[in-house]
């Protein structure tokens, strides 16, 4: 999938207020850990994740999305009347009804000539989202759009604190509650936009998509819980990576060296590790932010996206690739050239 007429204009991030440390996690179910044999670390260890971000309690994911979108219109120097589309790709819901981006329309003050809905695709909700905007802006349809994301660990990760201080907590409940642990909050936006209108320039090349549905039920999330097959996950969504990474270089025309930056979903270091070995790729070329925001879903590739750059790693002429593999099994590799 190629595209000829699409920018990326502007990034826009939300970072929680409330830093909350893997330690302070293990403290709270340090008795079970203790009885399972488990000595402290474990989360780090395992994870590479040191920290957490969280919002405060009764914050909503239209909230944080809200405040995603208004940064990213105002790095981008678009105002809200010109925006066509704005599509929330939030795992996190306010309501199963309505749209979540109904909510953040209404937080922000969007026009009434804009249209919204939902999208939801795990942890590739905003890659999903950037492919639906590009495409309708490749038809012609519209000339610019909006994509949020609102993400919060707090809900699940109490839950799951509680249900494994339980006397009665096992082993097996550790291991597959585990990801939980390893959840953090955020979100962020873009604003995407025909290739004339762009003053910025980030081109939008296109997208590659590979799925392996048979491995559908490895990662299972409910508002307050998240139960996953680590191992599972961890063998079978690097070995989807892989197979996808090379049709990303043949639609793209990448080589080894073509792509200077990788921005990808952050789950942990091992899936890293293991994802940029089987591709030859050197893991200096990964922005890294799960060792400080740890998973925040589909807000994870945005926000590192748009760290990079502000932080001055990403810069104007850089190859760059946005890839995550997320639950279903699915993987998506979006090329742009900054």
């Amino acid at each position: 999938m190629r595209y000829n007429n699409v920018c990326i204009e502007a990034m826009g991030y939300v970072l929680p207020p409330h830093v909350v440390k893997s330690e302070e996690l293990e403290e709270a179910i340090a008795p079970t850990l203790r009885r399972l044999g488990l000595p402290p670390g474990q989360i780090e260890k395992l994870s590479g994740v040191k920290e957490r971000r969280l919002f405060d309690p009764g914050t909503m994911p239209s909230d944080v999305a809200a405040m995603a979108g208004e940064q990213a219109l105002a790095n981008a120097g678009v105002a809200k009347e010109q925006i066509d589309m704005l599509v929330c790709t939030s795992v996190c819901r306010d309501y199963l009804e309505p749209a979540t981006s109904a909510m953040v329309m209404g937080t922000m003050g969007m026009p009434r000539n804009v249209q919204f809905f939902d999208i939801a695709n795990a942890c590739l909700g905003f890659l999903s989202g950037i492919m639906t905007v590009a495409n309708m802006i490749e038809l012609g349809q519209i000339n610019y759009g909006l994509v949020v994301d609102g993400e919060l660990a707090r809900e699940p990760l109490e839950a799951t604190l509680n249900r494994l201080a339980q006397p009665t907590a096992t082993a097996d409940d550790f291991r597959q509650n585990f990801a939980t642990l390893t959840l953090g909050s955020g979100g962020a936006a873009a604003v995407l936009c025909r290739k004339d209108l762009s003053k910025n320039g980030h081109v939008v090349k296109g997208a590659v998509t590979r799925s392996a549905t048979e491995h559908n039920k490895l990662c299972l999330g409910k508002p307050d819980e998240m139960k996953s097959d680590p191992h599972g996950l961890l063998v079978h969504g690097t070995g989807l990576a892989a197979e996808t990474f090379p049709y990303a270089r043949r639609e793209f025309g990448w080589n080894n060296d073509s792509v200077d930056e990788f921005v990808g979903h952050q789950v942990s270091l091992s899936h890293f590790t293991q994802t940029f070995k089987s591709l030859g790729l050197p893991l200096e070329k990964a922005l890294l932010t799960f060792p400080y925001l740890g998973n925040t879903g589909p807000a994870s590739i945005p926000l590192t996206l748009a760290l990079g750059e502000a932080q001055g790693r990403i810069t104007k002429g850089k190859e760059v690739a946005l890839f995550g593999v997320g639950s279903g099994l699915q993987c998506i590799i979006v090329g742009v050239h900054w």
